[in-house]
C-alpha cells in the first residue's frame, strides 16, 4: 500500500513537469484545459469530496445537496488556477496585485517583526513570493508543512527558496526545538514569519477549540504563543485572485499578545484565536471558492 502511494506521488510530479513543458510550447490555454479536466476527474473519484460537500453544507445550510456538490465542483475548479499563476509568473508575465493594510505590516516590520497568519483561503504561495519581490530587503521566513514524496510540493518550495524565502518544513511526527528558536530570532531581527492558522499537522500540537460555521474548529496555537514570546504582533492575512495572475492582499489591523499572569495570557490567547477564526469565516463567505483546505476543518 505504502509503494503504491508512493509511485503515485512520483507520477503526479512527472505528470505535473511534463504539463508545464507542453504548455510552454503550447500556451496557457492547454494548461487550463488539462488541468481542470484533472480537477474534474478527482472531483468524480475522490473521497474527500464527501468532505467538501459537508463543508459546503455547514456554510450554505438553507441549501440543497446538489448545491453542495456545485460548490464542490467549483472549488475543485478553483484550485487549479493556484498553479496556472504559479506558471504564469515563472515563464511568462509578472504577477500584479493590490493591497488593504499594506503600511500596517511594513510598520510591523521596521519595529519588531511581525507574524503573517496565513490560511489555506486564497493562493499563500503567491502571496509570499510576492511578498518578497515587493521588499527585496525583507527576511521572510515560512514554516511549511512536510509531505512524503510529494514532487508538486518540492517545485512549489524550489520556487519560493529560489526568490530568497527561507523555509522550515514542519514534519508531521514532530520538530525541532531549534526551528521555533530560528523563527523568533527572524522576528527579534525584524523579519517576518509566516505560520499557518487553520491546519494542525501532528495529534499532540497544542490548539485551541474556536466557534467557525456554527460548529467547532481547532487552531494551532504556536502562532500566538510566538506572538507572546516575542512581542511581535500578528497580522491575518488574505491573498485573493482577482483575475488571472492578478491578486488582492487583505491584511487585518495588528493582533497583539501581552503579558500577564497565566490566567490573563490564557484568556487572551483563546480571544486572539477566536478573533482570526470571525476573520477566516468573514472572508471565506465572500471568497467561499477560494477554500483549498480538503480535510475536515469543522467538527
Amino acid at each position: 500500500m505504502e509503494t503504491d502511494f508512493l509511485r503515485g506521488q512520483a507520477v503526479r510530479g512527472l505528470l505535473y513537469q511534463a504539463l508545464v513543458k507542453v504548455t510552454r510550447i503550447c500556451g496557457p490555454w492547454f494548461f487550463v484545459i488539462i488541468s481542470r479536466s484533472i480537477a474534474a476527474g478527482y472531483f468524480l473519484f475522490s473521497k474527500k469530496v464527501l468532505e467538501s460537500r459537508r463543508f459546503y453544507s455547514l456554510l450554505y445550510p438553507e441549501k440543497g445537496v446538489l448545491y453542495h456538490l456545485w460548490c464542490a465542483f467549483r472549488q475543485y475548479q478553483s484550485f487549479t488556477t493556484i498553479h496556472l499563476d504559479r506558471f504564469l509568473s515563472l515563464h511568462q508575465r509578472e504577477t500584479t496585485f493590490s493591497s488593504q493594510g499594506w503600511e500596517k505590516l511594513q510598520s510591523g516590520v521596521q519595529s519588531r517583526g511581525a507574524i503573517l497568519l496565513m490560511s489555506h483561503l486564497g493562493n499563500w504561495e503567491i502571496a509570499a513570493h510576492l511578498l518578497k519581490k515587493e521588499e527585496v530587503c525583507l527576511k521572510l521566513l515560512l514554516y511549511m508543512g512536510v509531505k512524503d514524496k510529494e514532487d508538486v510540493e518540492r517545485v512549489q518550495k524550489e520556487h519560493l527558496h529560489q526568490s530568497g524565502v527561507t523555509i522550515i518544513g514542519v514534519e508531521k511526527d514532530g520538530g525541532s526545538p531549534f526551528d521555533a528558536i530560528e523563527g523568533i530570532r527572524f522576528l527579534q531581527e525584524g523579519g517576518l514569519v509566516s505560520m499557518t492558522g487553520d491546519m494542525v499537522w501532528r495529534s499532540d500540537q497544542r490548539t485551541r477549540k474556536v466557534k467557525f460555521l456554527g460548529g467547532e474548529a481547532f487552531v494551532p496555537e504556536a502562532p500566538y504563543v510566538f506572538a507572546l514570546v516575542s512581542g511581535a504582533p500578528i497580522f491575518v492575512f488574505f491573498p485573493f485572485r482577482s483575475g488571472r495572475n492578478s491578486y488582492e492582499f487583505i491584511l487585518s489591523d495588528p493582533i497583539y499578545i501581552r503579558r500577564g499572569d497565566k490566567n490573563e495570557r490564557e484568556a487572551i490567547i483563546q480571544a486572539a484565536a477566536q478573533h482570526y477564526a470571525d476573520l477566516l469565516e468573514e472572508k471565506l463567505r465572500a471568497h467561499p471558492f477560494e477554500w483549498y483546505h480538503f480535510d475536515r476543518f469543522v467538527q
